[in-house]
């Protein structure tokens, strides 16, 4: 596994309770949330060629945690070991640039784009596009990172010097009416296995509630899913990977962005699904076949970031959760609590949506989440 981070700690839990032995390369410090849960942690720089020579020597097939990785370490990877998902589709999915490229060659539905590096090219593009518009870094941008919205009043030279010296994708602003998310897997041969159609809810441009299943229109669903199949076969996807979407007033879905690995929206598997999205990763992984991704409980999951840790060195009152009989608490394993920085999740299950949704907002609000 490349990178130390949650989604690396939760995928090393299921492949060792499948008895994988799992070894982390990250550049992160001991003791990482996955380290915490693999048979040998790694730690160095990307660019430490002993290190990863001793750690391709120990595996039989690797896997990412997060997509901002180095282009040449996922190309030397990819010349000795099986790197699933590919290099290519790595590369393309962690820069916005290229990922809306993919998108409009594959025609596959999108909002309007431009990409700009200078002002000029910005004023063209707003003009264009029309106000409201957002710009957005087309590199290491995640969780709202990068991003400005452009309205009638906005000076754009004033807009465009947190993004000078850099490219940046300009997108029409889409008047959505609700966020979704698929997550799922493909296999080597190409057998796809999704879990369906998932509900979310931002607070700063962070993930805060996700509902599934979502209460959507099945036609709505039924357009996300093939939205989500056509981006894993352009992409000639192995692994478990999340799409974002918007769904629009008049009933249209478009993709906002890929996730080439598990998702926070997709944390509800794990104990809400026959089999969970870092088990679908492990299997497709590992060349077998996905497992069976049928939601069996509807339920609702609750991102936990570091603003309500009281003190560095405690941890909030989580009797809420603990003491609710169908609510699971998943905590990451993080040193530190910062504000904004996410440290686990709850998820609660239900008999319909409409009462886990209840339930947790209950529990949300006894956790101070605000």
């Amino acid at each position: 596994m490349l990178g130390g981070g949650q989604l690396g700690r939760m995928f090393a839990l299921d492949a060792r309770r499948a008895g994988y032995r799992v070894i982390i390369f990250t550049d992160e410090p001991k003791g990482c949330p996955a380290g915490q849960y693999a048979d040998e942690e790694i730690n160095a720089s990307y660019d430490d060629a002993e290190a990863l020579k001793r750690f391709l020597s120990q595996v039989d097939v690797v896997t990412a945690e997060f997509e901002n990785l180095p282009a040449s370490l996922l190309e030397a990877v990819e010349a000795v070991k099986p790197l699933r998902p590919s290099s290519k589709a790595i590369f393309t999915t962690q820069h916005r640039e290229r990922e809306k490229l993919f998108l409009r060659d594959q025609g596959i539905a999108c909002a309007e784009f431009r990409v700009v590096d200078d002002l000029k090219s910005l004023e063209a593009a707003a003009s264009e596009l029309g106000r409201p518009c957002v710009i957005k870094t087309a590199a290491f941008g995640y969780d709202g990172k990068g991003q400005c919205k452009v309205n009638a009043e906005t000076d754009l030279a004033e807009a465009w010097k947190n993004f000078e010296g850099h490219r940046a994708v300009v997108e029409q602003w889409v008047p959505f009416v609700c966020e979704v998310s698929v997550v799922g897997a493909r296999s080597v041969d190409g057998k796809m296995a999704v879990h369906g159609c998932v509900e979310n809810q931002h607070t700063h441009h962070i993930l805060d509630v996700s509902i599934s299943p979502a209460r959507v229109e099945s036609a709505i669903t039924e357009q996300a899913i093939e939205l989500w199949e056509a981006v894993a076969e352009g992409l000639d996807y192995v692994g478990t990977m999340a799409v974002e979407m918007f769904v629009t007033a008049e009933g249209r879905v478009m993709v906002n962005e890929i996730a080439p690995r598990p998702h926070n929206s997709g944390h509800y598997t794990i104990d809400a699904c026959v089999t969970n999205q870092f088990q679908q990763q492990q299997r497709v992984v590992c060349g077998l076949t996905p497992g069976d991704p049928t939601q069996h409980t509807p339920a609702v999951m609750v991102n936990l970031l570091g603003d309500i840790w009281p003190a560095p060195k405690t941890h909030p009152d989580w009797s809420p959760v603990l003491n609710h009989p169908r609510a699971k608490l998943h905590l990451y394993g993080k040193k530190e609590a910062r504000a904004r920085r996410k440290m686990g999740h709850f998820t609660v299950l239900g008999d319909t949506v409409e009462e886990a949704l209840e339930h947790a907002l209950a529990i949300r609000k006894a956790l101070g989440i605000g």
